[in-house]
This record gives structure tokens, sequence and C-alpha cells, in this order.
């Protein structure tokens, strides 16, 4: 089974771990029979009456395990991690919810929702129902993007990679069917490309980060000459960039 674990409001301004960093780094205080199957981040409204630190995203790290047993000690671990290395004056939250609760479908709604208008803890509250939703410091509001990233990477369609089979050690320049062994989808978006062949090789700009679509691992790109294709999107000013 699957249980994911939305992180949020983990940093302050001029911190050096961002968000995305905590949530990858869980990685390595995960018991025996689990493994991550990927971290997913979230983007959620940009608003002025919102308090972000960069950019207002949150991120779900996604878990495989064998059963329900596990998922009392992924809580316990997954708070330790978030209370260890959240930054002082932040204001983190968490939320973990296995796959098959029945609070998924609500969280999916509230997430979406959280894309587009301003929330309350409150609602975060309502929606996750009898699944875990904690803060562990600050005001708390972290328990709002938290829920958010689990409702909206349980739906399947919607954020992109920032940890999946090791995508942050492939070179610039990577065979399609080097993508396609590790389970990455290369999907072209332009209306007259032909399909990307195994052969082909797809330029990442050093930046690859597939997306969640259709519960899937997909990599958009578009045409970069024969045999060469490009994939959309690309790292921010690096001094900017946490995620």
């Amino acid at each position: 089974m699957r249980v994911y674990i939305g992180f949020d409001d983990t940093d302050v301004l001029g911190s050096d771990m961002g968000t995305g960093k905590l949530a990858r780094l869980f990685e390595q205080f995960l018991p025996a029979g689990c493994k991550m199957w990927g971290v997913v981040r979230q983007q959620l409204l940009v608003d002025p009456r919102i308090p972000y630190t960069s950019h207002n995203s949150a991120a779900c790290v996604v878990i495989e395990c064998h059963d329900v047993s596990f998922v009392e000690s992924l809580k316990k671990i997954a708070i330790t991690h978030l209370e260890t290395m959240s930054s002082p004056g932040s204001d983190p939250g968490i939320c973990l919810v296995g796959e098959g609760h029945p609070a998924l479908s609500a969280l999916e709604s509230f997430g979406l929702l959280c894309t587009a208008k301003v929330v309350s803890q409150h609602d975060a509250k309502q929606a996750v129902g009898a699944a875990h939703l904690s803060g562990h410091g600050g005001t708390n509001d972290g328990i709002i993007g938290a829920a958010a990233a689990v409702g909206l990477t349980a739906s399947g369609w919607t954020g992109r990679f920032i940890e999946y089979a090791g995508l942050r050690t492939f070179p610039a320049l990577v065979a399609v069917s080097a993508l396609m062994q590790k389970g990455i989808r290369v999907v072209s978006l332009d209306r007259d490309a032909c399909c990307p062949c195994p052969e082909d090789v797809v330029d990442t700009k050093g930046w690859l980060r597939p997306r969640l679509w259709g519960h899937a691992i997909v990599l958009p790109v578009k045409p970069a000459g024969a045999g060469r294709w490009e994939s959309l999107g690309k790292k921010r000013n690096p001094s900017k960039q946490k995620i």
C-alpha cells in the first residue's frame, strides 16, 4: 500500500533547507519494509493574503509499504523528522494518510481548492476528518499546505517530482530509453511531433522534473531537432530555489 505524507511551512527566509529538501531527506529514516516511491512538489495559490516563504509550495512524500501496520510507525518517525529539521520560527504542519482512507476524497477536493482560493486551518481539519493532521510550531498554518499536498498527490493529476528513482543523478542529456527503464514516460506536447523513440535523446537542461499525470510519471518534451527533444520547464535562480 501507499502512504501519503504532506509537509509544509517548515522554513523561514534565509534558511538553508526548504520544505522540499526536508521531504527528500525523510527517506533516510524509513523503517525496514518501507521504501520511498517519490516526492511530489505541489504549487498552491500565490496571494498576498497568504503568508509563505518563497513560492507557497508544499511537498508530499509517497511511501510504499506492505500493509497498514506501518502507518503508526511512519507517523511517529515523520513527526520527529519534522520537529528536528524545521527552522526555528516556522509554522510546520504534517498530514499523513494511508491509501484507501475515506478522507482522501475530501482531501483531493480540498487540495484543488487551495490552488484557487484562500482557505483556513478549520477547512483543512474538516477535510482531513479522522486522518492524521498536526501542527508543530508557530501558527501551525503548515497543516493547510500539508493537507493540500496529500490531496493533490493522491488525485494523481498534479505536481512535479522533486525526487524519483534518483532523478538528480541523471545527466543533462539522457536517452529516452534510460528514462523509460525508470518508469518515466516521455510525452511530446507539440501537436505535429512524432512520439519520442527509445533511441532519441532528451536535453533536461540539468533539471529533470517529471510531472504526476494520470497517476504516472510523465516528462513533457518539445522537439529540438532530429532525434532530439527538450524537456519543459527550467530551474529558477539557484539563490531562490529551495525545493
